[in-house]
Protein backbone atom coordinates (compact mmCIF):
# COMPACT_ATOMS: atom_id res chain seq x y z
CA UNK A 1 0.00 0.00 0.00
CA UNK A 2 1.07 3.84 -0.57
CA UNK A 3 1.72 6.00 2.39
CA UNK A 4 -1.99 7.91 1.19
CA UNK A 5 -3.70 4.57 1.50
CA UNK A 6 -4.83 3.05 4.59
CA UNK A 7 -5.99 -0.68 5.45
CA UNK A 8 -9.03 -0.95 7.98
CA UNK A 9 -6.83 -1.32 11.38
CA UNK A 10 -4.75 1.18 9.96
CA UNK A 11 -7.78 3.62 9.29
CA UNK A 12 -9.09 2.51 13.12
CA UNK A 13 -5.63 3.73 14.39
CA UNK A 14 -5.97 7.29 12.42
CA UNK A 15 -9.09 7.83 13.78
CA UNK A 16 -8.69 6.52 17.05
CA UNK A 17 -11.25 4.12 16.51
CA UNK A 18 -11.73 0.44 17.55
CA UNK A 19 -11.45 -1.97 14.21
CA UNK A 20 -15.30 -3.02 15.24
CA UNK A 21 -16.43 0.71 15.08
CA UNK A 22 -14.90 1.50 12.01
CA UNK A 23 -16.14 -1.69 10.33
CA UNK A 24 -19.78 -0.36 11.35
CA UNK A 25 -19.19 2.92 10.05
CA UNK A 26 -17.92 1.44 7.04
CA UNK A 27 -20.81 -1.06 6.25
CA UNK A 28 -23.39 1.63 6.71
CA UNK A 29 -21.97 3.14 3.74
CA UNK A 30 -20.77 6.35 6.28
CA UNK A 31 -16.82 6.09 5.60
CA UNK A 32 -15.79 6.57 1.80
CA UNK A 33 -13.66 3.32 0.79
CA UNK A 34 -12.97 0.73 -1.32
CA UNK A 35 -12.41 -3.08 -1.44
CA UNK A 36 -9.23 -4.48 -3.31
CA UNK A 37 -8.77 -8.23 -3.56
CA UNK A 38 -11.89 -8.48 -1.16
CA UNK A 39 -10.12 -6.36 1.49
CA UNK A 40 -11.17 -2.28 2.25
CA UNK A 41 -9.07 0.11 1.10
CA UNK A 42 -8.84 4.04 2.39
CA UNK A 43 -7.31 7.04 0.61
CA UNK A 44 -6.16 9.50 3.40
CA UNK A 45 -6.96 12.63 0.98
CA UNK A 46 -10.60 10.98 1.06
CA UNK A 47 -10.91 10.48 4.64
CA UNK A 48 -9.19 13.93 5.35
CA UNK A 49 -12.53 15.67 3.21
CA UNK A 50 -14.73 13.26 4.96
CA UNK A 51 -14.00 14.32 8.07
CA UNK A 52 -13.82 17.83 7.36
CA UNK A 53 -17.26 17.79 5.84
CA UNK A 54 -18.58 15.81 9.20
CA UNK A 55 -16.96 18.66 11.27
CA UNK A 56 -18.38 21.29 9.07
CA UNK A 57 -21.93 19.59 9.40
CA UNK A 58 -22.23 18.59 12.63
CA UNK A 59 -23.31 21.52 15.76
CA UNK A 60 -22.91 18.47 18.38
CA UNK A 61 -20.68 19.87 21.03
CA UNK A 62 -20.02 16.35 22.24
CA UNK A 63 -19.26 15.03 18.84
CA UNK A 64 -17.01 18.14 18.08
CA UNK A 65 -15.27 17.53 21.41
CA UNK A 66 -14.81 14.15 20.71
CA UNK A 67 -12.84 14.11 16.84
CA UNK A 68 -10.96 17.01 18.39
CA UNK A 69 -9.33 15.01 20.42
CA UNK A 70 -9.29 11.67 18.18
CA UNK A 71 -7.31 13.75 15.56
CA UNK A 72 -4.46 14.57 18.27
CA UNK A 73 -1.59 12.59 18.51
CA UNK A 74 -1.96 12.21 22.60
CA UNK A 75 -4.45 13.48 25.17
CA UNK A 76 -1.48 16.05 26.10
CA UNK A 77 -0.98 17.78 22.78
CA UNK A 78 -3.27 20.33 22.93
CA UNK A 79 -4.37 22.75 20.51
CA UNK A 80 -5.35 26.73 20.87
CA UNK A 81 -6.70 28.52 18.65
CA UNK A 82 -5.86 32.31 20.10
CA UNK A 83 -2.06 31.37 20.17
CA UNK A 84 -2.54 30.49 16.10
CA UNK A 85 -3.45 33.44 15.75
CA UNK A 86 -1.11 36.80 15.54
CA UNK A 87 -2.29 40.23 16.34
CA UNK A 88 -0.88 41.56 12.88
CA UNK A 89 -3.49 38.97 11.28
CA UNK A 90 -6.24 40.85 12.70
CA UNK A 91 -8.14 43.35 10.90
CA UNK A 92 -11.61 44.56 12.73
CA UNK A 93 -12.56 46.51 10.32
CA UNK A 94 -11.74 44.52 6.90
CA UNK A 95 -12.45 46.85 4.20
CA UNK A 96 -13.77 44.56 1.48
CA UNK A 97 -17.51 44.30 -0.05
CA UNK A 98 -17.27 41.33 -2.64
CA UNK A 99 -16.23 37.91 -2.46
CA UNK A 100 -12.69 38.43 -4.52
CA UNK A 101 -11.88 41.45 -2.14
CA UNK A 102 -12.41 39.16 1.05
CA UNK A 103 -10.07 36.62 -0.03
CA UNK A 104 -7.59 39.19 -1.79
CA UNK A 105 -7.45 40.95 1.72
CA UNK A 106 -7.66 37.98 4.18
CA UNK A 107 -4.30 36.71 2.24
CA UNK A 108 -2.51 40.49 2.35
CA UNK A 109 -3.36 40.42 6.34
CA UNK A 110 -1.78 36.85 6.26
CA UNK A 111 0.98 37.87 4.37
CA UNK A 112 2.22 40.65 7.03
CA UNK A 113 2.68 37.90 9.34
CA UNK A 114 5.79 37.13 7.09
CA UNK A 115 4.85 33.12 7.33
CA UNK A 116 3.15 33.46 4.20
CA UNK A 117 5.87 32.76 1.64
CA UNK A 118 4.02 33.38 -1.54
CA UNK A 119 0.78 34.75 -1.40
CA UNK A 120 -0.36 34.88 -4.77
CA UNK A 121 -0.26 31.24 -4.55
CA UNK A 122 -2.32 30.70 -1.97
CA UNK A 123 -4.70 33.35 -3.21
CA UNK A 124 -5.60 31.19 -6.10
CA UNK A 125 -5.06 28.04 -4.08
CA UNK A 126 -8.27 29.47 -2.04
CA UNK A 127 -10.27 31.04 -4.67
CA UNK A 128 -10.38 27.22 -6.01
CA UNK A 129 -11.17 25.58 -2.94
CA UNK A 130 -14.50 28.05 -2.68
CA UNK A 131 -15.24 27.74 -6.44
CA UNK A 132 -15.87 24.01 -5.17
CA UNK A 133 -18.16 24.78 -2.46
CA UNK A 134 -18.33 27.59 -0.43
CA UNK A 135 -16.84 27.42 3.20
CA UNK A 136 -19.49 29.95 3.76
CA UNK A 137 -21.61 28.71 7.12
CA UNK A 138 -25.10 29.76 8.35
CA UNK A 139 -23.89 31.64 11.18
CA UNK A 140 -22.13 34.83 8.96
CA UNK A 141 -18.91 33.08 9.08
CA UNK A 142 -16.33 31.61 6.47
CA UNK A 143 -13.32 29.04 7.21
CA UNK A 144 -10.95 29.99 4.24
CA UNK A 145 -8.57 27.15 3.39
CA UNK A 146 -6.74 25.82 0.65
CA UNK A 147 -8.06 22.50 -0.55
CA UNK A 148 -4.88 21.15 0.77
CA UNK A 149 -2.04 21.66 3.33
CA UNK A 150 0.55 24.02 1.04
CA UNK A 151 3.53 23.56 3.52
CA UNK A 152 5.76 24.40 0.92
CA UNK A 153 4.97 28.27 0.98
CA UNK A 154 4.55 28.54 4.87
CA UNK A 155 7.04 28.75 7.80
CA UNK A 156 4.32 28.08 10.49
CA UNK A 157 0.67 27.01 10.93
CA UNK A 158 -1.41 29.90 11.62
CA UNK A 159 -5.03 31.63 11.46
CA UNK A 160 -5.79 35.18 10.07
CA UNK A 161 -9.21 36.87 11.06
CA UNK A 162 -11.49 39.55 9.35
CA UNK A 163 -14.72 41.36 10.03
CA UNK A 164 -16.36 43.35 7.64
CA UNK A 165 -18.33 46.46 8.40
CA UNK A 166 -21.79 44.77 6.56
CA UNK A 167 -22.36 41.01 5.40
CA UNK A 168 -21.03 40.28 1.82
CA UNK A 169 -22.64 38.04 -0.31
CA UNK A 170 -19.92 35.04 -0.05
CA UNK A 171 -22.14 31.44 -1.21
CA UNK A 172 -24.05 30.73 1.87
CA UNK A 173 -27.43 28.84 1.99
CA UNK A 174 -30.54 31.27 1.43
CA UNK A 175 -28.54 33.96 0.34
CA UNK A 176 -27.67 34.41 4.15
CA UNK A 177 -24.83 37.01 4.51
CA UNK A 178 -20.97 36.72 5.57
CA UNK A 179 -19.42 39.00 7.97
CA UNK A 180 -16.57 37.40 9.83
CA UNK A 181 -14.11 35.19 8.40
CA UNK A 182 -10.66 32.71 9.19
CA UNK A 183 -8.11 31.78 7.13
CA UNK A 184 -6.98 28.71 7.82
CA UNK A 185 -3.32 28.06 6.58
CA UNK A 186 -2.32 24.74 7.89
CA UNK A 187 0.72 22.81 7.19
CA UNK A 188 -0.77 19.57 7.27
CA UNK A 189 -4.13 17.90 7.18
CA UNK A 190 -4.54 16.38 10.91
CA UNK A 191 -3.47 20.18 11.80
CA UNK A 192 -6.19 21.38 9.54
CA UNK A 193 -8.41 19.26 10.80
CA UNK A 194 -7.82 19.77 14.57
CA UNK A 195 -7.90 23.71 13.57
CA UNK A 196 -11.39 23.22 12.37
CA UNK A 197 -12.74 21.29 14.71
CA UNK A 198 -11.05 23.85 17.61
CA UNK A 199 -13.11 26.57 15.72
CA UNK A 200 -16.68 24.45 15.23
CA UNK A 201 -16.61 23.89 19.01
CA UNK A 202 -15.93 27.38 19.34
CA UNK A 203 -18.91 28.54 16.73
CA UNK A 204 -21.22 25.97 18.63
CA UNK A 205 -20.80 28.60 21.93
CA UNK A 206 -24.13 30.72 22.65
CA UNK A 207 -21.93 34.15 22.89
CA UNK A 208 -19.10 33.71 20.51
CA UNK A 209 -19.89 35.46 17.52
CA UNK A 210 -21.93 38.30 19.38
CA UNK A 211 -18.78 39.11 21.11
CA UNK A 212 -16.71 38.70 17.87
CA UNK A 213 -19.33 41.53 16.04
CA UNK A 214 -18.60 43.45 18.81
CA UNK A 215 -14.67 43.68 18.98
CA UNK A 216 -12.87 46.47 17.62
CA UNK A 217 -9.20 45.90 18.10
CA UNK A 218 -7.38 42.63 17.52
CA UNK A 219 -6.38 42.81 21.15
CA UNK A 220 -10.20 42.41 21.86
CA UNK A 221 -10.59 39.55 19.35
CA UNK A 222 -7.96 37.93 20.61
CA UNK A 223 -9.33 38.01 24.11
CA UNK A 224 -12.66 36.76 23.29
CA UNK A 225 -11.09 33.91 21.95
CA UNK A 226 -8.85 33.47 24.82
CA UNK A 227 -11.88 33.58 27.04
CA UNK A 228 -14.14 30.70 24.60
CA UNK A 229 -11.48 28.69 25.03
CA UNK A 230 -10.72 28.79 28.88
CA UNK A 231 -14.74 27.69 29.05
CA UNK A 232 -14.17 24.86 26.60
CA UNK A 233 -11.33 23.61 28.14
Amino acid sequence: MSSDTLDLEGLARYLHLSTEQVQKLVNRGKIPGRKVAGRWRFSLPEIHQWLEERIGLTEDEEELERMERALAQDQSEEIALSELIPEQAIAVPLEARSQNSVIHQMIQLAARTGWLLDPERMEQAVRRREQLHTTALDCGVALLHPRRPLPQILEQPFVAFGRTIQGVPFGGSRGMLTDLFFLILSVDDRGHLRTLARLSRLLAQPQFLTQLRQCDTPAEVLAVIRESEEQLD
